[in-house]
């Protein structure tokens, strides 16, 4: 295998129990067992037993079977997965109601200030509760809170400055806490400003949205976009925890929920097969917001993440492998306007356009391409990009995508069985040039 190609493989031998009963007489069926290969092929960077267990989880996947779908989970027993990074390890709480246990997020305040930053739509529905949560019993904290107005076309300089004035304004010090509560764009948005301000402030994760809760709040990406590309300024800059209050995918609109998809499928396609079959049982139940799946997806989303992030924090190889499909996909929210699609629609897309060219490539075979078609049109998602969308768009924005290096664009595509993928440059690139003239003018 060529030096600048990174794979990642995981077991598909796994024999599913033949008793797949329904959840409470629900869509909903039993998650998965993973075995993982005690070897890795030749050439292959591969997970096992061992690796998995850096993420903690200290509820397993029988409580979340086991348990009645009307019966509130009790605070003594959350769902936790554990990012471990050494002595900048934060754990990930999971669970319903998590807003209305004060203790939970007081344990990682630092200091006597708090800024909650959040959006004109997030405002309304959760900031007196989470403020409430920050100080509730506990006089000697006081909240000052920024509300930026809502969408992708806001995460800019401009609307980051928007921070930055409150909190200079409040005049808060370096004992101070950032807490961000929203969906990705405010997570990014006030990550980088906590990793900016004063050269470094605590900061909070509490996301509002699948998409968020799956990935963007893990893992400590933070940043804003550039007219020329998403994400290109920015920093890596961990939280102290990250709180996940499923209650408040409630009010989360169809549109929204959908997206979020994306990144749930992203996992199985490219290191957990057993997942992906899961998903293709329970991908109405996820619509339909099912309670325990929800709590299944997001609890199994969020182990793989954290067990990519422990090993490769930085994004020097293996963690690039979480970008299946966001090449074309960041390609398609530059190109066609932020905010026009939502980050999962575009990246539903972007991973259609990453199958496709597997497939050219010979690297797997017909089945899996159906598969992935189906599952994203399961979830109404889009699978080609918007009618606009040009090979010269395509290729003159992929050019300053952040996986480029020493000028050769490096992609993330699915290689061998499901659950499969390589962190590539070497490859045929006529198979990408027919990729593009496939799904785009010329």
């Amino acid at each position: 295998m060529a030096a600048n190609t990174i794979s990642l493989s995981i077991s598909s031998n796994v024999v599913a129990s033949k008793n797949l009963s329904s959840f409470q007489s629900r869509a909903f069926i039993a998650p998965p067992t993973i075995s993982f290969p005690a070897k890795s092929k030749p050439g292959e960077l591969s997970l096992s037993s061992t690796t998995l267990s850096k993420s903690r989880v200290r509820a397993g996947a029988s409580q979340l079977m086991n348990e009645p779908l009307n019966d509130q989970r009790s605070f003594s027993s959350p769902t936790v997965v554990e990012v471990d990074l050494g002595d900048r390890s934060y754990p990930i709480y999971i669970g319903a109601g998590l807003l209305d246990h004060s203790e939970l997020l007081q344990r990682h305040v630092h200091g006597k200030r708090v800024l909650v930053v959040t959006n004109d739509r997030v405002a309304p529905l959760y900031l007196d509760k989470t403020i409430d949560a920050l100080t509730r019993g506990n006089p000697n904290v006081t909240v000052e809170s920024v509300i930026l107005p809502d969408g992708e076309k806001y995460k800019d300089m401009d609307t980051l400055m928007k921070v930055f004035d409150k909190a200079i304004e409040s005049r808060l010090d370096r004992r101070c806490t950032f807490v961000a509560l929203g969906g990705g764009v405010i997570g990014d948005m006030c990550g980088y400003a906590a990793a900016s301000y004063l050269r470094g402030v605590n900061f909070i994760q509490i996301p509002t949205t699948v998409m968020a809760q799956v990935d963007s709040s893990v893992g400590g990406k933070t940043g804003i976009n550039h007219r020329l590309g998403k994400n290109l300024i920015g920093a890596f800059y961990q939280p102290q925890c990250v709180l996940v209050d499923t209650d408040t995918l409630n009010t989360l609109p169809d549109r929204e929920m959908a997206s979020g998809l994306a990144e749930v499928i992203k996992y199985g396609l490219i290191r957990d097969a057993e997942f992906f079959e899961w998903q293709e049982k329970n991908i109405e139940a996820l619509l339909a917001r099912d309670p325990a799946a929800l709590a299944f997806a997001i609890k199994r989303s969020c182990e793989n993440k954290a067990d990519v992030v422990s090993q490769d924090e930085k994004e020097s190889g293996l963690r690039a492998t979480l970008n299946l499909g966001h090449t074309f996909g960041h390609a398609i929210e530059t190109g066609f306007g932020y905010g026009e699609w939502l980050h999962g629609e575009a990246v539903a897309a972007g991973t259609v356009m990453a199958v496709d060219m597997s497939y050219r490539l010979g690297w797997i075979d017909e089945s899996i391409v159906k598969r992935v078609n189906k599952i994203l049109e399961r979830a109404k998602l889009p699978t080609t990009p918007p009618e606009s969308m040009t090979v010269s768009m395509f290729k003159s924005i992929m050019a300053v995508d952040k996986k480029v290096a020493d000028g050769l664009l490096r992609l993330i595509l699915l290689k061998g069985p499901l659950g499969n993928c390589v962190f590539t440059g070497d490859y045929d690139r006529e198979a990408l040039d027919a990729t593009l003239r496939a799904f785009s003018k010329s």
